[in-house]
Parts: structure tokens; C-alpha cells; sequence
């Protein structure tokens, strides 16, 4: 019986955990062993009593859960006491960053690891249940909209009382993938009047779905922007001209924005200027999701909000998941448990296939080595 472990994360800040008691119950019904450390999940309200309710076993240390253990479930990347304790072949499935942290990467490789970076699953039908960025990011979203209302010091809807009406807030979110549609739904649920941009012509439709208007030049050029699978084409300097010039008029007259636009393996792109962020009223919130990979707006600090000379409010929180531990364990932990079924034969025995194309996709370490190809040069 293949064993599975599961550890407390002590990066800063980290509250989620790999695996719930539901998820739990299904690994040991699917036929895995558990063993979960003790306080693992206490900080997104998962008890230890729940784990073992649902048979788990607990452990007193991290080293006593993964020693001997066949599979590693982590939100983040094991620290460098967690690798030594593994033994050679294990896997290791986790957020692993292996584009930046090279040297967990190369640790893993020392130890021996099989290593799948849970940000490298594919975007193919049979994997999205698997598809911890899209669990994730759909949180994140969210939360992105409940942390720029905190922070803003007024009313997103419209309110008439008999003391006057009290303007609905507008917000802009810009960049439409998983983060940004979910923060459009939300803040048009909380009353807002939401604007939404993003590269691709497709996303218009989705926009305005979901009620909100769509912001962008709609010339032949833009029209014709996305390939035939789906993916943004270079713009020409003209019409980022035209775009900027739209967007800029745009922003001075926003309460909220909120960018999403990361691009895997690259630092985030600039959407929003320290002219434009000059340009906002005192009391404008902006809300940068892609805090963590350098962010969308000048001036952005990771984990500070940071207040410009003319009173706006700058969000660089990291990890908004996060702030919804519970929520987002049991979203990240049903991806890592649905990618768990990749680890047995038809016959529910455990033998990992990882010439699937899922697991070859996302597959980092093996047998000693670095094996993915983005990774080999990179």
C-alpha cells in the first residue's frame, strides 16, 4: 500500500494545506495510506481529530510523516529538511516556482525525487480537475475584490436613502483569465459598474456575460489578435499607442483596479504606469495579483500597501488564497487527490505512468536529474 504524507507548510504567511479530511478519506478509500503531521491543517480550521476520523495517521514531526513515505503532498516546496528525509524516488507533488527557486529544484534532484510541479499540470480537458492554478486563481479573484472594498473607503453600491444617493464604485479589472472573471462576478455581485481589458477579442464576450462592459480599441488589428489556439499575438506599437492612450483616460476615473496578467516563467508585465497611478483621486484602490512575480503596477511592494503622494492605495498582498485557507485547501487538495489516481494502475495498484501525458507535462525531477525541458536551458 503506497503511503501518502502530508506536512504542516512553514513558509510565512502560508495557511492552506494539501490535503483535507474529505480528501483524505477518498486517498485511503482509493487504496493509499495516509499520514498527515500533527497541526498541519489547523490553520485552515482542519482539526487533527477530523484527520484521523477520516484515517488518517498522525505524526509528531514532519520527518516521522515522510520518512518512508511513497508521495509528498505540499501546497509550496518542501524546505531542505523535508527533502532529506525523503527517500529516493519518492514523489514530491507541489507549487514548486521552479522557474525562480533553482535550488529546491536541485535538491529534489539530488534526493532522488520524482518531482511534479503542480504549476506545469496541462490545460487539457482530462486535467482540469487537476489544475491547481485555476482553483486557485478563481480564490484569488475573489478575494482580490474583498480586500480592494476593505481598503476603499466608501460604498461599492448604489444606495439612495433619504439622506441622498451614494454613487455606485467603479471597477476596472484588467486582464480576463480565471482571476480577472471571478473578480468581475464579484464585484458586480457587491453593486460595482465593472470595466474589464484583456489582449484577447474572445474574452469581450465573456466580459459582458457576466454584465460587465468590455474596455479596448476594436479596430481590424485588434479584431484579428489571437491565434488560431487561442493565444495573444504582438500588437503594433501603434495601436499599443491608441490602447495606453484608452486605458490611461480610463484608470484616472476608477475607484478600484485590479490586475491579473502573470506570464509563467517570466516576470509580470507593467499594466499600469506611475503616471496613470498619479493620475487616480485620493482614496482609489489598486490591487496588484501579480504581486509575487514583480507586479502589474509601478510602485507595488510585496506585502505592503503602499500609499502615493496623492492618496492612492497601492495592494501588494501575497498569497490572497490564502486569506480563504479553508476554501482553497479543499480546492487544492481535490486537484492533488484527482492527480493522485495518474499514481495507479488499472488495477489500483501503485504504479505511476509517467509517460502520461499529464505527468510527463509535469514532471521536473527524475531519476537524479532535471528533466523538464523548459527548465534544462532555462
Amino acid at each position: 500500500m503506497a503511503v501518502v504524507a502530508v506536512t504542516k507548510e512553514t513558509r510565512g504567511g502560508e495557511t492552506r494545506v494539501a490535503a483535507t479530511p474529505e480528501t483524505v478519506k477518498k486517498l485511503t478509500a482509493a487504496g493509499f495510506s495516509v499520514v498527515v503531521e500533527a497541526g498541519a491543517g489547523s490553520a485552515a480550521s482542519y482539526p487533527d481529530a477530523d484527520y484521523e476520523a477520516a484515517g488518517a495517521k498522525l505524526a509528531k514531526t514532519a520527518k516521522d510523516a515522510i520518512t518512508g513515505a511513497d508521495i509528498l503532498f505540499k501546497v509550496r516546496a518542501p524546505e531542505a529538511s523535508e527533502i532529506a528525509a525523503l527517500k529516493s524516488g519518492a514523489i514530491v507533488a507541489a507549487a514548486l516556482n521552479p522557474h525562480q527557486d533553482k535550488d529546491t529544484l536541485t535538491a529534489l534532484a539530488k534526493a532522488g525525487a520524482s518531482a511534479i510541479a503542480m504549476e506545469f499540470i496541462p490545460r487539457i480537458t482530462r486535467a482540469q480537475v487537476m489544475d491547481m492554478l485555476s482553483s486557485q486563481a478563481n480564490l484569488a479573484g475573489y478575494r482580490a475584490v474583498i480586500e480592494g472594498a476593505e481598503a476603499y473607503g466608501k460604498a461599492l453600491p448604489m444606495m439612495m436613502t433619504a439622506a441622498g444617493t451614494i454613487a455606485a464604485a467603479k471597477v476596472f479589472i484588467m486582464g480576463v483569465g480565471v482571476a480577472g472573471l471571478q473578480a468581475i462576478a464579484t464585484a458586480r455581485r457587491l453593486g460595482a459598474v465593472v470595466t474589464a481589458t484583456d489582449v484577447r477579442p474572445a474574452t469581450k464576450e465573456q466580459v459582458e456575460s457576466l454584465g460587465a462592459k468590455f474596455l479596448a480599441v476594436e479596430d481590424d488589428e485588434f479584431k484579428n489578435a489571437q491565434t488560431a489556439g487561442g493565444y495573444a499575438k504582438e500588437m503594433s506599437k501603434e495601436y499599443k499607442a491608441k490602447q495606453a492612450e484608452l486605458v490611461s483616460a480610463h484608470i484616472a476615473k476608477q475607484d478600484i483596479v485590479i490586475t491579473t496578467a502573470l506570464i509563467p516563467g517570466r516576470p509580470a508585465p507593467k499594466l499600469v504606469s506611475a503616471e496613470q497611478v498619479a493620475s487616480m483621486r485620493p482614496g482609489s484602490i489598486l490591487v496588484d495579483l501579480a504581486i509575487e512575480q514583480g507586479g502589474n503596477v509601478v510602485g507595488a511592494k510585496l506585502n505592503e500597501t503602499v500609499v502615493t503622494a496623492n492618496g492612492v492605495k497601492i495592494l501588494g498582498a501575497a498569497n490572497l488564497p490564502g486569506r480563504i485557507a479553508t476554501d482553497a485547501s479543499a480546492l487544492y487538495a481535490r486537484n492533488l487527490f484527482a492527480l493522485s489516481g495518474l499514481f495507479l494502475n488499472k488495477e489500483g495498484a501503485f504504479a505511476p505512468d509517467f509517460e502520461d501525458e499529464i505527468l510527463k507535462a509535469a514532471l521536473v525531477t527524475q531519476g537524479g536529474e532535471i528533466v523538464h525541458p523548459s527548465l534544462k536551458t532555462a
